[in-house]
């Protein structure tokens, strides 16, 4: 397949996921998504899984399903028969014992206390099909120079491997919850201190941060209080493969920054998530501002 050939073929699967992704609600049969991607729908599912390493069938199924486990674990998202009524199950039973099947826990369960262990595991393979045609080639026009304001946090240290980073996340999220620091109100911030993958994995260091004017005592859950100081920063927006801002942040460091004249600041690179969580929000609604201090 020549290059030009293959780029558009490309594009067309980016705009199937793209259209997959804005419209979980309604009827996503093969003539449709076949039709987005002007393949002929005789051959289009097996084009799909050969590109994908996933059937069109079995990624709606994990893009409803993961969309509904984001609802359940945020504040306010509705009742679990309206989640499961909303993922494409006639029925709340049949709903729970697919999640159950998936996640281990009910939709009940995880609501109270989720488990993201099992959950990272059960949605590799839908961030590993969007990875592989999502690599995203950023420019200096991606990059902005802002001056922010010190934001007051309250913080909650992970340090040491990353296989128990989800334990971390989950009292994150508990206390969080339990202080009504909602993310649709509430910035939530990533600070972090050592390489994604550093060369001994108990030297993994990262803060998750929530942004609170409250005051944070330090207790029994490892909160707290810090500030994510002002200053001159390069922002670089990230919005497909948000778990993972390697590549972004290799960009801002190798190229953007040794180009454009700036020095690093004495602060380590962090980043914003911004989560959506309407009923009808599509799974990858989150959209990531990455920061870098300049001086």
């Amino acid at each position: 397949m020549k290059a030009d050939a293959l780029e558009n073929y490309h594009v067309r699967m980016r705009r199937v996921l793209d259209y997959i992704d804005r419209h979980l609600d309604e009827d996503l049969d093969l003539e449709t998504v076949s039709g987005v991607a002007a393949l002929s729908k005789f051959h289009f599912h097996r084009q799909f899984a050969a590109t994908f390493e996933l059937s069109v069938h079995r990624y709606i199924q994990l893009a409803r399903m993961k969309r509904a486990s984001n609802r359940l674990a945020s504040d306010d998202a509705g009742s679990v028969t309206d989640i499961a009524m909303d993922s494409g199950y006639d029925a709340p039973d049949a709903f729970a014992r697919a999640f159950r099947r998936r996640l281990g826990q009910s939709p009940s369960s995880f609501r109270k206390s989720p488990d993201w262990v099992p959950w990272l595991a059960a949605f590799g393979p839908l961030d590993n099909a969007r990875s592989k045609l999502m690599q995203i080639i950023y420019t200096p026009d991606d990059v902005t120079i802002r001056d922010m304001a010190p934001t007051k946090v309250a913080v909650l240290e992970h340090r040491g491997d990353r296989e128990t980073l989800p334990d971390t996340i989950q009292r994150f999220i508990a206390w969080r919850k339990a202080a009504g620091l909602s993310p649709d109100t509430s910035p939530t911030f990533n600070i972090f201190r050592s390489e994604r993958i550093p060369e001994n994995p108990d030297d993994y260091a990262m803060d998750l941060c929530v942004g609170t004017d409250q005051p944070v005592e330090p207790n029994d859950q490892g909160m707290t209080p810090g500030e994510i100081p002002g200053g001159r920063c390069a922002v670089l927006r990230v919005v497909h493969n948000t778990h993972n801002l390697e590549p972004a942040a290799l960009y801002l460091y190798r190229d953007w920054l040794p180009a454009s004249g700036e020095e690093a600041r004495d602060f380590p690179i962090y980043c914003r998530r911004h989560f959506t969580f309407f009923p009808n929000a599509p799974v990858h609604d989150v959209v990531v501002e990455l920061f870098l201090p300049l001086k």
